[in-house]
Formats: C-alpha cells, structure tokens, sequence
C-alpha cells in the first residue's frame, strides 16, 4: 500500500502509521510534527473531519487515530463507533480541548471505545509538556494487546436457571462504559446481591466512574479499598492501580486489594476478581464481560463455569471489541451471549430466589 503524500519522507514499514483528524490546520500540522518526532511513528495521513476519515479507512489501514472533537459535520464522539469498526483494530486517542480530566466527554470518549483522551492546550502551547504526553500516550496506546480479528457470528444459547444469585461480577475494557450502563439500567431493583466491577480505566478516573455507575445502578458505589466489606446492594469497582478479590471473614466478606501482576498484563484485571467469586460462591457466581479489547477475563470465566457458576457474554453485535466476550464465547462455556440490556434482564431474574 503506498503512503499518503502527506507522511513522513523516511517513514520505513516497522513504523506504526497515525492517522489524525483535526479540522484546525494549524492543529493537524503540529501533531503531524509530534508524531513524526516520535521513534516508531509516522503521520499515514492528516484530515479535517470525521467523514474524510471514514473515506480514508475504506481503503487504507493504521495502527493509531487521533481524534478531535469539535468538527464540522458528525463530531468526533458521534463518529468514534463507526470509525472503530472502519479501523479494524485501529485505537484512537481523543485530543480534544474538551477532554479535561473527570469531564463530561473524557468519560464519554472512554465509553464510546477511545483507549485514551489527552487535553489539547491552545495552538502555542503545543511544545514542551503537550508534546511529551502526546508521546506517552502513542507509546501506551501501541503497548496494548491488540483488538482481536472479528470472529465468525455466535450462537445464542440460553443460560440455565440457577436463581439465589450471591454476587454479580462484571468485566469490561474498551466501549463497556456504554455497556454497563445499558446492564445497569435494565437489571430490577429486585437484584439485591453485590455487584463487583473491574472496568480498565486509568486511576484518576475511577472516582467520577463509580459516581456515574451509582446514578446508574441507583444504588450506592465506592471504589474499593483493602478490607472493605462486601454489602448486599453496593457496588464495588476496582481502582485503576490494584486487582480486587474476595476474601471471607469472621463476619462476611471482604474485598483485599492485590497488586501482583498477572499474565495478560493488565492492571486491575478480571481475572483475579473472577477467580474469587468462583471460589466464594460456585454455583450462586455470575460473572458478565462485556466489550473490551484482549482477553483479559477469559481465565477467570473458565474458573467461574467450573465451579457451576454463570457466565454471561455480551454478543458480538453490540460490543464496541468483540475481544474480551469473544474470548469467553470461543472458549464454548458462556451460558448466554447476549445485547447489554437482555443481560440485565437475565441476571435480575436469577437474582429473585435470594
């Protein structure tokens, strides 16, 4: 495939190709300029809205989108769905000078299936600090297991009743955000077991995350700490630096945070929450993935149906990365694969012999 006439002029075939989507040119021309300082990087192509962008992924494929917001025509969030499916693996980063930490369109941005978000600074302060950031971020970004290949279509199967339901844990990774709050909205206020989240978002996130969950769930949500108590109708969700699991005490159960790395590399992972509730409660267990990238999840599901436990995916159709689901519905021991909102259905009608 030949490079657009606007990339680098040494760029070689080992450099992960970016394309960038900015309406201000003056924007696209500096990070152009950023990208292509970066070791590793090279700027595929530069354009100044979301349309041209879908037209430009017809044909040709990259590795990283930086993405506006504010554009002419469909913005950035309205076309981040779309754009995902037209990368084919590509992961985007929103730059927007909406994306300050904790607003509105940075969790949005993450819900959607952006892997990051960085503030963009005035045109003038595009050097020094923004340059360095910009530069983490591709470097994080590109570290990330990537999205899996589309797997061919599953089959739906009904998941078999297994009512007086203990515990409800759910993972989730890129577009779960959107996910969860379909789950979330559509699951009873009958459902009075706790419900345990592990949701890759970086840590300075997750206090405004577990605010959001708790509007949504309309029940109340902490983000964990070490030892807390595990109470019916809470929510609990992991923080973005330690793994949670589930431990019984004297009078209960408790959450203990465990920061020792596991084999999908991911930090807080699935797994290990996944891997406590099986042992805890075996056949009163459900475990739910939802849209993410990788496989983070899929160790732990296994542990969850050998136990006799629930597993539950959401399907292919509605998932921003069908990785994390896939995996599990791969593996053949999900119980129902399922759009956000019928999973809700299903685990508050389990949750009524409690």
């Amino acid at each position: 495939m030949n490079r657009s006439s606007n990339a680098r002029a040494d760029a070689t075939s080992a450099d992960r190709r970016v394309l960038i989507v900015d309406d201000s040119a003056v924007a696209r021309a500096v990070l152009a300029r950023i990208v292509n300082g970066t070791p590793g990087y090279c700027a595929a192509r530069m354009v100044g809205n979301t349309a041209a962008a879908l037209d430009y992924l017809v044909a040709a494929s990259v590795d990283i989108i930086l993405l506006d917001i504010d554009m002419p025509g469909a913005s950035g969030l309205a076309a981040l769905p779309d754009i995902l499916v037209a990368g084919r693996g590509a992961r985007v980063i929103v730059v927007s000078s909406a994306c300050k930490e904790g607003a509105s369109a940075t969790i949005d941005a993450l819900a959607f299936g952006a892997s990051a978000t960085l503030l963009k600074p005035a045109i003038g302060n595009f050097a020094g600090e923004f340059a360095g950031a910009l530069r983490d971020r591709l470097e994080r970004v590109a570290a990330n297991e990537p999205m899996l290949p589309a797997s061919p279509p599953a089959k739906r199967v009904g998941a078999a009743s297994r009512p007086d339901a203990a515990v409800l844990a759910i993972g989730a990774s890129t577009g779960g955000i959107h996910a969860l709050s379909q789950l979330l909205r559509s699951l009873p206020a009958s459902f009075d077991a706790p419900i345990l989240i592990t949701q890759h978002l970086p840590s300075s996130f997750m206090p405004y995350f577990a605010a959001q969950v708790a509007v949504l769930a309309k029940r109340p949500c902490v983000v964990a700490s070490d030892r807390l108590r595990l109470r019916d109708r809470h929510v609990v969700v992991a923080p973005g630096t330690a793994h949670i699991r589930c431990v019984a005490t004297s009078d209960g159960v408790a959450i203990r945070l465990v920061e020792t790395p596991v084999a999908n590399g991911c930090m807080p992972s699935v797994d290990p929450m996944f891997a406590s509730v099986a042992q805890l409660w075996g056949t009163r267990a459900i475990a739910v993935i939802l849209s993410g990238m990788g496989r983070d999840g899929a160790e732990g599901a296994k542990a969850v149906s050998a136990a006799g436990g629930t597993v539950i995916v959401q399907d292919r159709e509605t998932s921003v990365v069908w990785g994390m689901p896939g995996a599990v519905a791969e593996a053949g021991i999900a119980d129902a694969i399922l759009p956000p909102e019928a999973i809700g259905e299903l685990v508050g009608r389990q949750g009524r012999g409690r």
